[in-house]
């Protein structure tokens, strides 16, 4: 029957095969492209057939390992198979797989975190090397051999162009009505030859709703019937609320300060709680006919569409709970017309953030006095996930905000530190931070005054008063006024967590 509803050319139908026979066209060595991204719209099939085949390679004593590309986060049968069987090497340009993670921080996989608006452009460019093999989840073929993407389209369009070889995984569990859902732009060039992106609005389309691919590279078709990986949100606490609220009223202030108009500016949100919490707020604010020009459509913007307050969501990828994914497939009639999704070199791209004026909302690991942030590694060295799309929105947005909770692992770490252990995103593209305690508008301050802003409106009570003695002292002993700073404190406090567990002395 999926052969018959789904895969509607005759040529691709004559190449469906096992995942077991996909797999086994793919050598040790290699560098695969796979479809996905947080999670949605990647290969299930394919990857755990493969990681069988690597565990049994190496119970034969063979080597066999494999360099994997995404878009971003993917899900446990691939990234969770893969690694487990020790079977990946490489990595690029974003993971959040726990077991994928503890390998790369045991430094047995090597892994290149990445913005993800440069992925394509680099891919093409050849600075990755080559791309044998792509595997990509569809949601079906059409009679003409275009491919219907799926839950995600990530970097699919530049995998299917550049890759040698071509697996397909036609997912039966996909809502059929996707198609028409998607813009794939194919306007992208390098330079010299690159032009403006013809994008003006969050709901202008300006490319096609299908995949191009040359049949002749297809060398397999495996028909599957497997739900996405969507990790649950978790009902908002006190914390996320008060961080919410907090992100909620300064944007009344901001519209009213700058005189935006009654649909804000485009929004970006990260992926989380927290900002799930700021998207089901909205519903109840003054705001109407709101866009979203992101990389994640997540729980809370398809209430939103549903409340009337959120009029067209463009993003790359779906990231939904188990509940609202099955309720979306259930119902995507009725968001065929709000919702749009595109590469992620179109959804993440500088050149239409900085257009559009995007509201860009991201969480952060920590952030230091001065208003630098840390979003990937813990205590300097370990890395949680990866940049993500956050640089991407934070430089070239309206307003860049950065939030999260004051303290972690039950008040053992400040979030708020005299220094970052590691910086993604520098203090001059940091423009508002909040914690649960409050926020700190940090645009046209100096480092002084961003760190008498930060410590009193962000830092939780139980570390201010250190915060503060840190300040006065390196104010009295730094080797310049500029931006005060103590080399030999700066980071003890992570140094005081590693060796005792917390960073309270």
């Amino acid at each position: 029957m999926l052969q018959q509803a789904r895969i509607r050319n005759s040529d691709f139908r004559s190449k469906i095969m096992s995942a077991e026979d996909a797999a086994a066209l793919i050598s040790d060595g290699s560098t695969i492209g796979m479809s996905g991204f947080t999670g949605s719209g990647y290969p299930k099939a394919v990857p755990l057939a493969l990681a069988d085949r690597i565990r049994a390679e190496h119970a034969r004593g063979n080597p066999f390992r494999v360099k994997i590309w995404t878009g971003a986060s993917t899900g446990p049968e691939l990234d969770g198979a893969l690694a487990e069987a020790d079977g990946i090497e490489f990595r690029l340009p974003y993971n959040s797989d726990p077991v994928a993670r503890q390998r790369i921080n045991d430094g047995r996989m090597d892994y290149v975190d990445m913005h993800l608006s440069q992925v394509a452009p680099m891919a093409w460019q050849g600075f990755l090397g080559r791309l044998d093999t792509a595997v990509i989840e569809i949601a079906g073929i059409t009679p003409e051999g275009d491919l219907i993407p799926s839950s995600s389209v990530g970097n699919n369009k530049t995998w299917l162009d550049i890759a040698e070889r071509i697996i397909l995984e036609v997912n039966d569990w996909q809502s059929p009505l996707l198609d028409g859902m998607h813009d794939i732009y194919y306007g992208t060039a390098l330079p010299p030859n690159r032009v403006p992106i013809p994008l003006i609005r969050p709901d202008d389309r300006i490319g096609q709703p299908h995949f191009r691919v040359d049949p002749a590279k297809v060398a397999a078709v495996v028909a599957t019937d497997a739900p996405d990986r969507n990790a649950p949100f978790s009902p908002p606490g006190a914390t996320a609320e008060a961080i919410a609220g907090h992100i909620l009223e300064f944007l009344t202030w901001e519209a009213r300060r700058a005189g935006l108009p009654p649909s804000l500016l485009p929004l970006q949100s990260g992926v989380g709680n927290v900002p799930n919490a700021v998207m089901a707020g909205l519903i109840d604010t003054p705001f109407e006919q709101m866009t979203a020009f992101t990389e994640v459509i997540q729980d809370g913007m398809l209430d939103m569409i549903e409340a009337g307050t959120l009029r067209v969501a463009s993003a790359t990828a779906f990231s939904l709970s188990p509940e609202k994914a099955q309720y979306f497939n259930d119902n995507a009639a009725r968001f065929r017309d709000r919702l749009i999704l595109r590469p992620q070199e179109i959804s993440n791209n500088p050149e239409l953030v900085r257009r559009l004026g995007c509201i860009a909302m991201n969480c952060l690991i920590e952030a230091d006095i001065y208003g630098n942030v840390n979003s990937t590694r813990i205590m300097g060295s370990r890395v949680q996930n990866g940049i993500g799309g956050s640089g991407d929105f934070a430089r070239n947005g309206y307003l860049s905000i950065f939030m999260t909770p004051s303290t972690a692992k039950g008040g053992a770490i400040s979030a708020i530190v005299p220094q970052c252990s590691h910086v993604d995103h520098i203090g001059q593209d940091v423009q508002v931070l909040v914690t649960e305690q409050g926020l700190a508008d940090l645009r046209g301050l100096s480092p002084r005054q961003k760190a008498e802003a930060i410590v009193a409106r962000c830092a939780h009570p139980a570390y201010r008063p250190m915060l503060e003695d840190y300040m006065a002292r390196a104010a009295r002993l730094s080797h310049g006024q500029y931006a005060p700073s103590l080399p030999s404190e700066a980071l003890s406090w992570h140094q005081r967590f590693m060796e005792t567990g917390s960073m309270m002395p």
